[in-house]
């Protein structure tokens, strides 16, 4: 007996995935106010959960926008992070009820982007110091906000790690 079930439609999350080059036309469906935030999102943990309701809460729809892998690499956090490829990561967060959009930038920081995205709210972890960053400065250029909501201790992907590793070899 053969299984005739048709083949299953792709997941609605994946239409959260947008290539950059797709920005303006995804964009132009979401409801405003656009809260913005962006970060590896290694492991996707307890703290990430919170972060991302609360900046959702924010506004009517919320960007994220994923470090790549090379860009990743470049912030030090470790030779063999991220632990999970680009892609990997970028579909965990669609997968989140709170996340809108999701896209990638490959630059060392995501000035550039915000600047082509011109969101109305600009969100980072509490352990960011907003008056210092530039993107804050870029938001302030068109009458955007820049927040740091609130960070939420006892969770990191890098202490995650350690001790993941520290388990291995005990």
């Amino acid at each position: 007996m053969s299984d005739t079930r048709p083949a299953a439609a792709p997941p609605a999350m994946l239409d959260k995935l947008c290539e950059r080059s797709n920005l303006a036309a995804a964009l132009a469906h979401l409801p405003r106010p656009w809260v913005f935030t962006n970060g590896v999102f290694d492991v996707l943990h307890r703290g990430h959960v919170v972060y991302l309701a609360q900046a959702r809460a924010l506004g009517g729809s919320l960007i994220v926008a994923l470090n790549t892998d090379a860009s990743t690499r470049r912030l030090g956090k470790g030779d063999d992070r991220p632990l999970n490829h680009e892609m990997d990561r970028a579909i965990v967060m669609a997968s989140q009820e709170a996340v809108s959009l999701v896209t990638w930038f490959a630059e060392d920081n995501p000035q550039a982007l915000i600047a082509e995205i011109r969101p109305d709210i600009l969100v980072k972890g509490g352990d960011y110091n907003m008056e210092v960053l530039p993107e804050t400065a870029l938001m302030h250029s068109w009458g955007g906000t820049a927040l740091a909501l609130p960070f939420v201790s006892g969770y990191s992907t890098t202490g995650l790690v350690k001790r993941i590793r520290a388990q291995g070899n005990a």
